[in-house]
C-alpha cells in the first residue's frame, strides 16, 4: 500500500514531538511538510534530516500555515494533524472546515500515541489557557519538593526557534547557558525562574533524549508545560491551572479542556483578583467534566521591592509576551502593579512601536495600554529595545518573569513585578504531593 501523506500542523513544538514519537520511523505515513503559525519567523525552514531519521534523508520543509489549502493540493495531502495550542474551538472547526473543504482528514492525536513514559515519578503542571499561573505553580512544587528532601529536574514544554539540531537536547543550570544556547526573550522568560532558584530545567527537540538524560539527575521530574498544552510525559499526579478572569476558557479551548479532564488536581488561580460569580462559574465547570478532581484554590499576589518608585510616575507596562498575545489576556502583572501603586500615567507604546513591534500590535488588537515582551529572534529584540527607549516616560514597569535588561539596553530605570502562588486554604497542593511519595 502507498503510504497516507500527512501534513503536521504546529508552530515549532507539539508538532515536532508527534513527529519524533509517532511518524519519524513509520512506513505506513509519509510527512511531506510541517506548517507553521503563531510563532515569527519559523515557517521556511525544515526539519533536519538529522532529527528526521532515515526515512527523511533531505529533512521535511516547514511552510507558513496561511498556504494550507496549496499545500494540500500540491503534495496530495490525505491527513492533516492538528498539533499545537491555546486554540479556540470556534478556530479549530474552522481549520478543520479548511481541511476538509480541500479533501484530506482532520487529525488530533491522544496522549496514548505521544506521552513517553519515564523510571521517576513526575508530576506534569499543565493549564487551560496560556497565562493561567503555570510558572508560578512550578516554582511552588519545586520548593516544596526541595523542603521533602527530593531533587527536582524541570522539563519545559518546547521552544526550539532556532538551530534545531543544536537544540535537540538543552540543559540549563546557569544564566551562561542561556547564553550558550542564545534563548530568545520567550525561552529565559520560561528558564531564568528556574535557573533563579538553583533548580535545573531541560528543553529542546527530541523528548526522549531529554528524559533520560533528565533522569540522570532527578528524583522527580517535574514537567512545565507551554500554553494550554497536553503533557509530554505520562505523570503520576496531573495539576492543571485555571483563570477564573476568563471563565469558560477551561470547557472552550483546545486542548486545554482536555487537561482539566485529565487533572488529578485543578488550580483555582487569581482568585484574589476574579469575580465571585467567574470563579463559581469556573468550580462548577471543573465539577460538570471531572467531578473526581482536587480542586485547590490559590492566589497570585504581586510584589515589587520599591512601590514608591511607582507612585506618581509616568510608566511604561512591559508584559510577558505569550500571555497578553495568543494568550489572550489584556493586561498582566505590570499593569495590575501600575494602578495598585499609584502611577499617575500608564503610557500608550503604540505610536512609538517601531519594526515588527507595529506588527505584532496590528495582530493583537486587544492590545491597548501595554508592550509585550516580544523577542522570537535578534531584530525583533532590537525592535523591542527601540520602541522601550522611544517612549517618553520616567519608568519602566516589567512584569515579564525575567531580568529584561539582560536582553535589551534600556534608557529608563526599570523595576520588576514579582509574582508567586499562594494556597489558600484546604484542600492544598503540599498534601497532595505527599500523597504522592507515599
Amino acid at each position: 500500500m502507498a503510504r497516507k501523506k500527512v501534513m503536521i500542523l504546529g508552530a515549532a513544538g507539539r508538532d515536532f514531538h508527534n513527529f519524533n514519537m509517532f511518524f519519524r520511523d513509520n512506513k505506513d505515513y509519509e510527512v511531506v511538510t510541517f506548517t507553521a503559525t503563531q510563532i515569527p519567523g519559523i515557517d521556511d525552514k525544515r526539519y533536519p534530516p538529522e532529527l528526521a531519521g532515515r526515512l527523511y534523508p533531505d529533512g521535511i520543509p516547514i511552510r507558513p500555515e496561511d498556504d494550507l489549502e496549496e499545500f494540500i493540493s500540491e503534495h496530495g495531502v490525505d491527513i492533516c494533524v492538528l498539533a499545537y495550542s491555546d486554540l479556540p474551538y470556534e478556530t479549530v472547526m474552522h481549520l478543520s472546515a479548511r481541511v476538509n473543504a480541500a479533501g484530506a482528514d482532520m487529525m488530533m492525536m491522544g496522549h496514548k500515541q505521544t506521552m513517553l513514559s519515564s523510571k521517576k515519578p513526575v508530576i506534569a503542571v499543565c493549564a487551560s489557557r496560556t497565562g493561567c499561573g503555570k510558572s508560578q505553580t512550578t516554582r511552588y512544587i519545586v520548593e516544596l519538593l526541595r523542603d521533602m528532601g527530593k531533587r527536582c529536574v524541570a522539563i519545559r514544554h518546547p521552544m526550539p526557534y532556532g538551530d534545531l539540531v543544536k537544540q535537540k537536547v538543552q540543559r540549563f543550570a546557569t544564566y551562561d547557558d542561556l547564553d550558550l544556547h542564545q534563548c530568545t526573550i520567550e525561552e529565559r522568560e520560561e528558564y531564568e525562574p528556574h535557573i533563579d532558584r538553583g533548580s535545573v530545567v531541560y528543553a529542546g527537540v527530541d523528548y526522549e533524549a531529554i528524559l533520560r538524560e533528565a533522569e540522570k539527575e532527578a528524583d522527580v521530574i517535574l514537567w512545565d508545560g507551554g500554553n494550554n498544552d497536553m503533557s509530554f510525559i505520562a505523570a503520576d499526579l496531573l495539576i492543571t491551572v485555571v483563570d477564573p478572569l476568563r471563565p469558560g476558557d477551561e470547557i472552550s479551548y483546545y486542548p486545554g479542556e482536555i487537561n482539566v479532564r485529565m487533572a488529578d488536581v485543578v488550580v483555582i488561580n487569581k482568585i484574589d483578583t476574579a469575580y465571585p460569580d467567574d470563579i463559581g462559574e469556573v468550580r462548577q465547570n471543573v465539577r460538570d467534566i471531572n467531578p473526581d478532581a482536587v480542586i485547590v484554590d490559590a492566589a497570585s499576589p504581586i510584589s515589587v521591592p520599591d512601590p514608591d518608585a511607582i507612585r506618581g510616575k509616568k510608566v511604561l507596562v512591559l508584559e510577558d509576551g505569550p500571555t497578553v498575545t495568543h494568550g489572550g489576556m489584556s493586561y498582566g502583572a505590570g499593569y495590575v502593579a501600575a494602578l495598585k501603586f499609584g502611577a499617575a500615567e500608564i503610557v500608550d507604546p503604540h505610536p512609538y512601536a517601531v519594526g515588527s513591534i507595529i506588527g505584532t500590535f496590528e495582530k493583537y488588537g486587544h492590545l491597548e495600554d501595554i508592550l509585550p515582551a516580544m523577542g522570537y529572534g535578534d531584530e525583533q529584540t532590537r525592535d523591542l529595545e527601540r520602541t522601550i527607549n522611544d517612549t517618553p516616560c520616567d519608568l519602566v514597569l516589567t512584569g515579564t518573569p525575567i531580568d529584561i535588561s539582560r536582553v535589551v539596553k534600556v534608557n529608563k530605570p526599570i523595576l520588576r513585578v514579582g509574582y508567586d502562588l499562594q494556597v489558600i486554604g484546604k484542600p492544598d497542593l503540599a498534601t497532595q504531593i505527599r500523597k504522592l511519595f507515599r
